[in-house]
């Protein structure tokens, strides 16, 4: 029980920062605050790094991960384009990772509740995530 919530855990963490690496990319090139396209950046940076730290952790039990179901990505990027479209400024981009943010908390912890077996390593993971998110969101609130 405890590697099978394990790896379901860091399955959920995987698929969680590369939803965040894919939204980073999705709004960077349209961020015109070197203030905001900074804070941006490192959050990106912060991303990929917990994401190859889950991989490693993954690999210890011969898995290969999770990437986000393709209808959240997809919605995700259609929401993104279609209000960047409607007003291209950059309190949209701070509004829709807010958004992102505020769901990766939610979900995270769910999964963090559900798989309460899990092993401390992989819930120290999922607990970086929701603290790099929430940190996120709070961070961009200025720019709304």
């Amino acid at each position: 029980m405890i590697e099978q919530d394990t790896v379901r855990l860091l399955r959920e963490c995987d698929a969680g920062a590369k939803m965040g690496v894919d939204a980073f990319a999705d709004v960077m090139d349209r961020v015109k605050s070197q203030e905001l396209k900074s804070l941006l950046s490192d959050s990106k940076q912060e991303h990929e790094t917990l994401g190859r730290e889950i991989t490693q952790q993954l690999h210890r039990f011969e898995d290969q991960g999770k990437d986000p179901p393709a209808i959240a990505s997809a919605m995700s990027w259609l929401k993104t384009q279609s209000s960047l479209m409607m007003d291209p400024a950059d309190h949209t981009i701070a509004d829709l990772m807010t958004d992102g943010c505020d769901m990766g908390v939610k979900s995270l912890s769910k999964y963090l509740n559900k798989y309460e077996a899990a092993d401390e390593k992989s819930k120290d993971c999922a607990k970086k995530l929701i603290a790099m998110e929430a940190n996120l969101a709070q961070s961009l609130r200025p720019f709304l």
